[in-house]
């Protein structure tokens, strides 16, 4: 049985996670053609076959990850969405619970934590949460006072759209997004021809600013999501070459005291053969005295 190591190494290959993206894909395609009820009077029984088999790898596949990571599977926030969507895939069709059954579709989900450029962008979105409450907020006191003032001045006269503060609120969210603005602002210039001013500087703050501000923030987020990766391997690399250098200079100091060391210990030989027996006193050789004639 292989290890846990290379049940890891396995389930992070780049092969394998193309192909569970791949058979993500098919799953979802198969549950959208199973909404056909021409393709489910022909190919009914093939459709039934693909969804179990892919069910079947989704199941062996969380099972193998929880075999592989142990409780460290457990820490990542994309592994619980996952053993969701395969535990709600598991619910008998019929009975009570066919209602979660009709759920499957949300396998295709899945393709959000194995492509890694999703999983980027969906985190991104979650930053951005706090700033898009915040722009949120704002929009929705600017259309709350804009509803109000509407309703004071044009209730009477356009009662099918400004004669109560939840019809006004509906009307002017309708404006915000571009829907029909125009026919219901000439509807209300008929009685006030002044009238365009409002809708106007309301378009302009609603549309124009606070949505735009909006799409900021998600972007400023995706962005830095983009960013943040690079610059976390760059950081890698640059405390990689640090060891790096820290051990160079650690050898380089090591031979350096080497060499100093070799050079002192050389500098106290004395040179030349030291004589070993005593120098002989007395009288020179005649035969070895040079002529004093």
């Amino acid at each position: 049985m292989p290890s846990r190591q290379q049940l890891r190494q396995l389930l992070e290959h780049r092969f394998t996670q193309r192909a569970v993206v791949t058979v993500i894909v098919i799953n979802a395609v198969t549950i959208g053609c199973e909404t056909s009820a021409y393709l489910m009077e022909h190919v009914g029984t093939l459709l039934h076959a693909i969804d179990r088999i892919a069910l079947a790898i989704f199941t062996v596949e969380l099972a193998v990850r929880l075999y592989a990571y142990g409780r460290a599977f457990w820490s990542d926030p994309w592994n619980w969405f996952d053993a969701i969507i395969v535990l709600v895939a598991l619910v008998p069709a019929s009975g009570p619970t066919s209602i979660l059954r009709s759920l499957r579709i949300l396998r295709a989900l899945r393709l959000v934590s194995a492509v890694p450029s999703m999983r980027r962008v969906v985190g991104a979105l979650l930053t951005a949460m706090p700033g898009m409450a915040s722009i949120i907020g704002l929009l929705t006191l600017l259309i709350y006072i804009a509803a109000v003032v509407a309703t004071k001045l044009f209730g009477e006269i356009v009662p099918d759209r400004f004669d109560e503060l939840p019809r006004s609120l509906f009307t002017l969210f309708q404006i915000m997004t571009g829907d029909d603005w125009g026919s219901v602002a000439q509807e209300v210039m008929r009685h006030k021809p002044w009238a365009w001013i409002f809708f106007i500087a309301y378009i302009l703050m609603s549309t124009f600013v606070a949505l735009n501000l909006f799409i900021a923030v998600v972007v400023n987020a995706m962005d830095d999501a983009e960013s943040s990766p690079a610059e976390a391997r760059a950081e890698a690399d640059i405390h990689e070459l640090r060891e790096e250098l820290a051990a160079v200079n650690a050898k380089l100091d090591k031979l350096l005291a080497r060499q100093a060391g070799d050079t002192a210990s050389a500098q106290t030989v004395p040179h030349g053969p030291v004589p070993r027996g005593p120098v002989p006193h007395g009288p020179v050789p005649h035969g070895r005295q040079g002529s004093t004639h």
